[in-house]
């Protein structure tokens, strides 16, 4: 049986790190949207983990909803042509949105989902990345909310995969160049 971990050059965030982002960032989010109407907008399905544990440490009222979009395929880099799989359920008409994305990275799709749900009538839109890679920003894009900058190496791990897999890696690794070249 194969152990994942072998795949694993380097952690990079770890379990406890993990814990500290989402306990920072949730008091942050708490702060900056007391008396909004708050819907979290996970970005499937490499926010899951993410989305589930930063929404435990959000004290307020919200709602949740999700949008599955595709950039990748099975390649270690976005297309550029982003297609929408599932769409949200909720209209967004009165609502501060606040979208979670596992990594923002070129910025392409975050800024297409943006745009997006910006033209659907929401009240604002703000964006919280767990993972921001500077290096690979090819549009404008700042998130409002970022647990950690991360190095231009391809990562996975608590949500984050290749070919659908180490999703499920309770930290953030570097995936060995072998497994994906």
């Amino acid at each position: 049986m194969k152990n994942l971990n072998n795949d694993i050059s380097e952690v990079l965030v770890s379990e406890q790190d993990l814990k500290e982002i989402n306990v920072r960032l949730g008091a942050q989010i708490t702060q900056d949207f007391k008396d909004k109407n708050l819907l979290v907008v996970g970005i499937l399905k490499g926010s899951i983990y993410f989305m589930t544990d930063l929404t435990r440490y959000i004290d307020l009222p919200l709602k949740i909803d999700f949008l599955a979009v595709s950039s990748y395929g099975g390649s270690t880099r976005s297309s550029g042509s982003v297609k929408i799989i599932k769409d949200i359920d909720i209209d967004l008409e009165g609502y501060d949105v606040l979208l979670i994305e596992d990594i923002l990275d070129s910025g392409r799709t975050l800024k297409y989902v943006s745009n997006l749900l910006s033209a659907r009538n929401a009240k604002s839109i703000s964006i919280c990345t767990l993972l921001d890679k500077p290096a690979r920003r090819v549009v404008d894009l700042t998130p409002d909310y970022v647990g950690c900058d991360v190095p231009d190496e391809f990562v996975v791990g608590y949500g984050l995969d290749y070919d659908q897999k180490y999703r499920n890696l309770p930290y953030i690794g570097a995936l060995k160049r072998e497994i994906y070249e």
